[in-house]
């Protein structure tokens, strides 16, 4: 069983990772529906403040503290390469950094800049809220599905 500091940095990585896991589930679930079921005006003005409190330090702290946390557990195991559960640190820092990390800023990020630039009630921005609303989404589900299985990995090192 992995002990010590790695013990910790691992467990914090499964924390970080699972709350992470939880906040873009949420949005997969029932957040982005309840923003399409709103006139477009409506929903892009909502997912435009929502995307500016999302840079607020609570979510930042975690979705890159988690970021950091997956790297230095990536090095570590490399650096270390402990008895157990090299493939699963390996996997559960890969899964994060490139499915949720990655996929946050090649994907979903410049969706949200390109919405940041409409004005809620214009045409420009009631002919892109159905696109942004299924492409967000779908890189969404991904983010959720790394994240989860990030956890996962890092669950399975533990034991």
């Amino acid at each position: 069983m992995i002990d010590g500091p790695f013990f910790v940095l691992t467990v914090l990585g499964l924390l970080g990772t699972g709350l992470v896991a939880g906040v873009f589930c949420a949005f997969s679930a029932f957040v982005m529906r309840g923003l399409a079921a709103l006139p477009a005006a409506q929903g892009v003005a909502a997912m435009q403040a929502v995307n500016t409190a999302a840079l607020r330090p609570a979510f930042m702290a975690v979705f890159l503290g988690s970021t950091v946390l997956c790297s230095v557990i990536a090095v570590v195991t490399f650096v270390l390469w402990p008895r157990q559960g090299v493939p699963e640190l390996l996997l559960g820092s890969a899964l994060y950094l490139f499915g949720s990390f990655g996929v946050t800023a090649a994907a979903n990020v410049p969706r949200n800049e390109a919405l940041a630039r409409l004005r809620p009630g214009a045409a420009e921005a009631a002919a892109y809220w159905p696109s942004y609303l299924r492409e967000w989404t779908a890189w969404n589900h991904v983010r959720t599905v790394a994240s989860a299985a990030a956890t996962l990995a890092y669950a399975l090192a533990l034991t």
